[in-house]
């Protein structure tokens, strides 16, 4: 299957693209990074002392505001090629709102596994990463080659993804260690969550699709 080149079929991956740039944009140019990602962040910490309204925001808003702030300009620019490279071709296959979908569920379920790795962290996740890594794997699920040689078609996938997610891991296991050594932090557990959203729903999504075509 050759990957599309149509950016009209592409408006979710241009809107939030578009958005996510603009909010890192306002708030670095007011100098409000540290207390942006204070409040809009995804803060594990959170979770076991906040009650009532205060616990709805940190679990249902912050995994989705976390998705608009990004640490400099290295984490925004590299978040947005990667969301623009493979959003594009994602989108045109599965459709505007199945990529809606994968990009919400992403940063939910990279919030929720970063706060199972990491329940008492009290430093802000934040970064639209997790929300990326979801449409990153919905593209190597969809368009990866599958080598494995399995008659059983569910085992043959099956395997495929396991393949697919061992390389996701290594790869972000070597930029976190990167990215130590410079003094950051990567949010592994969160990548993987999403990755994991993209390689589950990505063949579902698409026959759904084309079931109502």
């Amino acid at each position: 299957m050759r990957p599309p080149q149509d950016w009209q079929r592409a408006r979710f991956t241009l809107l939030i693209a578009t958005v996510t740039a603009l909010a890192w944009l306002v708030v670095y140019a007011a100098g409000r990074q540290q207390a942006a990602a204070v409040v809009g962040g995804f803060i594990s910490a959170r979770v076991d002392v906040l009650r009532g309204v205060d616990l709805l925001v940190a679990l249902l808003v912050t995994p989705l505001t976390a998705t608009l702030l990004h640490s400099g300009p290295f984490h925004i620019v590299f978040n947005l090629v990667v969301l623009l490279v493979c959003g594009r071709v994602v989108e045109n296959i599965l459709g505007s709102r199945a990529t809606l979908l994968l990009y919400i569920v992403g940063a939910y379920v990279a919030a929720f596994c970063h706060y199972i790795v990491q329940p008492h962290d009290a430093v802000p996740m934040i970064g639209a990463s997790g929300a990326i890594s979801a449409i990153v794997g919905a593209w190597a699920m969809l368009f990866g080659r599958n080598r494995v040689n399995v008659a059983n078609p569910v085992l043959k996938r099956s395997l495929h993804a396991l393949g697919l997610l061992a390389v996701w891991i290594v790869l972000n296991l070597l930029i976190g260690y990167v990215f130590e050594l410079r003094g950051a932090r990567i949010a592994v557990a969160a990548h993987i969550g999403g990755f994991l959203v993209g390689l589950v729903l990505a063949k579902p999504l698409l026959l759904l699709k084309w079931r109502g075509a």
